[in-house]
C-alpha cells in the first residue's frame, strides 16, 4: 500500500518527469487540486492542497498517463507498477 506522505509526494514526481511530464505546483484559483494539460506533458498542482491530496492525484494521473519508460531504472518499474496497481479510495483523493 502507499502511503500519503511527502516522500510518496517526491517519488511519484520524479516517476512522472522520468516518465517524460514535467510537475509544477502553482498557486491559482483551481477548482479541483490539480489539472493536467496533456498536449504539453504539463501537470500542475495546487499549492494549497494538502500533501495527501496532491498524492491521490498523482497516483491518479500516473495510472491513465501513457508514461515514457525508457528513462526508468528498475527501481522506478517497480513503482510504477505498484502505483498502477493501488486502489485509492474516495475519502483518499478529495
Amino acid at each position: 500500500m502507499i502511503k500519503l506522505t511527502q516522500s510518496t509526494l517526491d517519488k511519484l514526481e520524479e516517476l512522472l518527469i522520468l516518465g517524460g511530464y514535467k510537475v509544477r505546483t502553482e498557486k491559482g484559483n483551481f477548482k479541483s487540486g490539480s489539472c493536467i494539460v496533456e498536449t504539453s506533458k504539463l501537470i500542475v498542482l495546487n499549492k494549497f492542497s494538502p500533501v495527501e491530496t496532491k498524492v491521490g492525484f498523482l497516483i491518479e494521473a500516473v495510472q491513465q498517463l501513457d508514461l515514457d519508460q525508457s528513462m526508468m531504472d528498475e527501481r522506478f518499474l517497480k513503482f510504477l507498477q505498484e502505483v498502477r496497481s493501488t486502489v485509492l479510495t474516495k475519502s483518499e483523493v478529495s
